[in-house]
């Protein structure tokens, strides 16, 4: 299996506008809160934990806690409207508003009435796969179990394209990918449920739970036992173990 990397550090969000130049890129980046990102004008695609998404204006993406993904800006760049979840994020991975700029307007004043407006309006936006690196993310997210070689005979495509062509969009070789949806499926019985822990690791794919707390502890920063200990976790910042920023 492979090793998910710690990160040093996590990138910061807050409530608030955010401009992006044109043709900009951000590599990839995990964020330790949860967060909704509206934009307002322009576009870009992000491609990360819940797959290839490409937004523009009404659209919203939906972060959840410790989602990593990477950024590409269209020519004339974005400005987008970031909102901090207090609360659970809707299991879609992408949404539609019809009045991005009355929320903007709003969240300048009181954030938490803004969210409000968003998730009154707010409803799934559905993207089709446009090529192979989209089909294998989503199929990876159904089934973290997948076996690549057996994927790529199935699409005609080598191993060694499947590895080059999916790290060249996402930034990292499907196998990783695999892992890291492994780890996020773990760590959502870890915070959801009193599975046992020995019981998570088996129904996970882990070898053993200790490889399951270092799995946990790359991904979030602490161990599951820290999780476990901590208040419910409903996918907001808070009642958190300190995590490395």
């Amino acid at each position: 299996m492979v090793v998910i990397e710690p990160m040093d550090h996590f990138a910061c969000v807050a409530t608030g506008r955010e401009c992006w130049h044109g043709n900009q890129k951000l590599p990839r980046h995990r964020h330790s809160q949860a967060y909704l990102a509206v934009v307002l004008s322009g576009g870009y695609e992000e491609c990360g934990s819940r797959g290839r998404l490409r937004a523009g204006p009404g659209d919203v993406l939906v972060h959840n806690t410790f989602d990593a993904h990477l950024d590409r800006f269209q020519k004339n760049g974005a400005q987008v409207l970031n909102l901090v979840v207090a609360g659970p994020v809707p299991r879609f991975a992408m949404g539609f508003v019809g009045d991005p700029e009355a929320i903007a307007r709003t969240a300048g004043h009181d954030p938490i009435e803004a969210q409000l407006h968003l998730r009154e309006q707010l409803r799934e936006a559905k993207q089709p796969a446009e090529d192979w690196p989209d089909l294998l993310a989503r199929d990876l997210l159904d089934n973290p179990e997948c076996r690549l070689g057996d994927w790529a005979r199935r699409h005609g495509l080598t191993p060694e394209t499947v590895s080059r062509g999916f790290g060249k969009v996402f930034g990292v070789t499907p196998a990783y990918y695999r892992s890291e949806v492994r780890v996020r499926r773990a760590f959502a019985l870890i915070v959801e449920s009193e599975m046992p822990l020995v019981r998570v690791a088996a129904t996970s794919g882990f070898a053993d739970q200790a490889h399951l707390s270092r799995a946990t502890r790359a991904l979030t920063g602490s161990p599951p036992s820290a999780w476990r200990k901590s208040n419910p976790f409903k996918t907001s910042g808070e009642n958190q173990p300190n995590v490395r920023r």
